[in-house]
């Protein structure tokens, strides 16, 4: 059994928490069988570094190792980005191109984000487990490929199956053998040594003087719930670590770079874990198929809809609905209570400003909203098209879609 300190010190694992070195445990008992594996836990929680202990301590760690993010890939590529393709397989296909399985031969592929494969590409990745077979685009000449799968997802899949998104026969194939990566807040032990070892990184590659924590700060940083998990602990570290004049940080300083627990949203069932006791209720925000940091992004879309609105001088519209995949919901909606905007109010008042008016003067379409809430991010982003697809909370993929549907590449 390899050393489980030698390890963390080598993929940068910062930790004692139980169930984190049990799932690092697991990783290495696993790594030396050619079983699929399927990580789950929040994101930010670190799962793609569990994906690289399975790969370097297997027999394929002289072969490649391949990470593939399922959810940015445009859906009328992701079967060429995985699969490859042939000459003239369609426009500017102008030589044959290996795809991520064929590249992967003999090696390791991740396969981050697996719930966000559509459901076409679901089949025939569930055929290369099976069978390591797979067709590039516009080839009618079956390949084969030796290559190992581990998977990881941030969603509840077994919801997914239930909501006919996900395929019940590709869920099982790739949870083999399951690793689960507990919550930050469920490690609330190492919450202060994740940040300490984030500082202290970020104050010696700048030159700086370390900070240091009051004892009541302390006590904050590890009772507050991390919603983004390590990812956001790490961004506050290196805030703080650069910004902050006064070196030693107190909890007022802290509450400036990390919102109180009374303000955050209510927390939900993710599907990964339950809330059993008050003091988990209070502090566990959890995720119901997308995360805190996509909710927030839902309301930054909201008010970049409420602000070109207010630009283009709108006249009157519905306020946007969000389904609970992260969509606009294309039809209309007219709310029993609706807040409608008037543009022509807005003259020398504040963006903020919202002004009540009568719902029966509701005439834009959510269709509309969407529409124009894309094109001004696309305009702030100068045509970027993963920012624009952050900053409006939705993946690479569905903006793409959208695009075409509105025939914005015009």
């Amino acid at each position: 059994m390899a050393d489980i300190q030698a390890i963390k010190q080598r993929f940068g694992i910062i930790g004692n928490d139980v169930q984190l070195m049990r799932a690092i445990e697991v990783a290495v008992e696993v790594a030396i069988t050619d079983m699929s594996v399927l990580v789950t836990g929040e994101s930010g929680v670190g799962k793609e570094v569990f994906s690289k202990i399975i790969h370097n301590y297997s027999p394929r760690k002289h072969g490649k190792y391949i990470a593939v993010n399922c959810g940015a890939i445009p859906e009328g590529t992701i079967e060429s980005e995985l699969f490859g393709h042939v000459k003239g397989a369609f426009t500017n296909a102008d030589r044959d191109r290996k795809g991520y399985f064929a590249e992967a031969d003999k090696g390791t592929i991740f396969l981050d984000e697996v719930g966000e494969l559509p459901m076409n590409m679901q089949v025939k990745l569930l055929r290369v487990l099976e069978s390591g077979e797979f067709l590039p685009v516009g080839s009618s000449k079956t390949l084969h490929c030796d290559v190992r799968v581990v998977a990881a997802t941030n969603v509840n899949l077994i919801n997914a199956i239930e909501k006919g998104t996900f395929r019940e026969d590709l869920y099982y194939r790739l949870n083999q053998i399951s690793i689960s990566i507990p919550p930050l807040r469920k490690r609330k032990d190492d919450i202060y040594m994740l940040f300490k070892r984030f500082a202290v990184d970020q104050a010696e590659k700048y030159n700086m003087p370390h900070i240091s924590l009051t004892p009541q700060a302390r006590e904050y940083l590890k009772n507050y719930p991390w919603q983004g998990n390590v990812r956001q602990l790490k961004n506050v570290a290196e805030q703080i670590s650069i910004i902050e004049k006064d070196r030693t940080i107190d909890t007022e300083t802290l509450m400036r770079y990390i919102p109180p627990v009374s303000s955050l949203p209510m927390v939900v069932n993710n599907g990964f874990e339950n809330v059993q006791t008050q003091d988990e209720a209070l502090f566990a925000i959890m995720q119901n198929k997308k995360d805190i940091a996509d909710l927030r992004n839902d309301v930054e879309q909201l008010k970049n809809v409420v602000a070109t609105l207010i630009n283009n001088r709108i006249p009157h519209a519905t306020p946007l609905l969000i389904d609970n995949n992260g969509e606009i919901n294309n039809s209309t909606y007219t709310p029993a209570h609706a807040d409608i905007i008037n543009a022509d109010s807005y003259a020398g008042e504040s963006k903020e400003q919202v002004i009540e008016m009568d719902e029966s003067k509701a005439v834009m379409t959510l269709a509309e909203m969407e529409k124009q809430a894309i094109i001004s991010s696309l305009k702030r982003h100068r045509g970027h098209r993963a920012q624009a697809a952050k900053e409006l909370g939705i993946s690479e993929r569905t903006l793409y879609r959208k695009i075409n549907d509105y025939n914005l590449d015009n």
